[in-house]
């Protein structure tokens, strides 16, 4: 008889607070370019520092998450995320703000290399990714729903970025304190299918490169181009964040059962098309259709994407790999966009984004393909002793 599923609700809690400052780019991208002295570009490589700083903690980290010892490891990155975005939040100068935002990026990237080695060695890391999505989605939904009605600042975002932080916390004192696997194992395993792994993470910059450069401008389209004001961007943000939490329901319900394939290569065209739409738009329906219609797919291929880095290796490297590559895209997002936008105007940016993921969606779809035809291996990974759990998410 199979043990019962149980929710990995520390491993959630990480998730959602590791993600959360990608999924509110566009707010604090926004906010830092109306009330701050930057302009568009230079607030957009704002948002890039951040995203470089986070990817540059998942590649450290790759390899060091079990070494160190997850609840250490997480707690660090908590920390970093509490002290760099509270800085960024309360001062003004530019310079510090610039300094907060980078310390709590690499913050972030800490929390996620954690839950993402941890996800990877549950039974079914495609459920727990998935529950992840849905806890950063719906808080990212509260939050674009909340932050207009508080007022004018830059700091609104970061605070609640900080404050998720120290909301997350306590959920940490429920990971192990020390590493799982003897030492003398850890150094000598070597990554697992080198081939498929690579080619994720080459491609994975790419194509969150593409999601986010539209992230990042999608303020921006709204106001200037569809001439919405920030009220109303929120709230389509907000149902696109919606739409996101149902999508990511049915992905976690239909679990591997669609195998990886399907969902990334399709899902991938699907996203193209919405970028087109999204940037094209000049007005409400194009807008927030676009944007709704892109949000819904997103998370679903992000959620199946982990979930394929994380069957590659059950120790979770590749899961981080993959991760810190698609973080290396999202850094680069902003101010691509920005750049294309600025140069070629949004419908132009969103055409040169959509066919560069209709490339890329070709080798993705191929190694999951691979993926789907390969037995998993079956992993005994030895734990400490587990604390009672109880049920208790950007």
């Amino acid at each position: 008889m199979s043990a019962p599923r149980t929710t990995p609700w520390p491993l959630v809690a990480l998730f959602t607070a590791g993600y959360l400052a990608p999924y509110l780019l566009p707010t604090l991208v926004g906010r830092l370019d109306a009330f701050l002295p930057v302009s568009a570009t230079q607030a957009g490589a704002i948002g890039s520092a951040l995203l470089l700083s986070s990817a540059t903690a998942g590649f450290l980290l790759a390899s060091l998450v079990e070494r160190a010892g997850p609840r250490r490891l997480a707690r660090a990155g908590l920390l970093l995320a509490v002290t760099g975005y509270g800085t960024a939040a309360l001062l003004h100068a530019v310079p510090a703000v610039v300094a907060g935002a980078v310390v709590g990026g690499f913050g972030s990237g800490t929390v996620t290399a954690v839950a993402a080695t941890r996800i990877a060695a549950e039974r079914d890391p495609h459920r727990a990714s998935a529950l992840g999505l849905l806890g950063v989605s719906a808080l990212a939904g509260a939050v674009y729903l909340t932050v207009p009605h508080l007022g004018p600042g830059h700091g609104l975002p970061p605070a609640a970025i900080a404050l998720t932080a120290m909301a997350v916390w306590p959920f940490t004192g429920r990971l192990p304190a020390a590493a799982a696997v003897p030492r003398a194992r850890r150094e000598r395993a070597p990554l697992p299918h080198l081939g498929a792994g690579l080619v994720l993470v080459a491609v994975m910059p790419f194509w969150s490169l593409a999601q986010n450069a539209l992230w990042g401008v999608s303020g921006r389209i709204g106001l200037t181009q569809a001439h919405l004001t920030e009220a109303t961007v929120g709230a389509v943000f907000a149902v696109a964040l919606g739409a996101g939490l149902l999508g990511v329901l049915g992905a976690g319900a239909l679990g591997p059962r669609l195998g990886h394939a399907l969902p990334v290569g399709a899902g991938t065209v699907l996203i193209a098309g919405c970028i087109v739409v999204s940037a094209s738009a000049t007005g409400l329906p194009a807008f927030a259709g676009g944007e709704i219609a892109w949000n819904a797919c997103y998370p679903i291929v992000l959620s199946y994407l982990i979930g394929l880095a994380a069957s590659l290796d059950p120790r979770g490297r590749w899961a981080v790999l993959v991760g810190s590559a698609s973080s290396l895209g999202t850094a680069a997002g902003p101010l691509t966009g920005s750049l294309l936008s600025a140069q070629a105007g949004f419908p132009a940016m969103g055409a040169i984004l959509a066919a560069g993921l209709l490339l890329i969606a070709v080798p993705m779809t191929a190694v999951a393909l691979r993926a789907g035809r390969r037995p998993l291996p079956v992993v005994e990974i030895a734990v400490e002793s587990p604390a009672p759990r109880t049920a208790t998410a950007a």
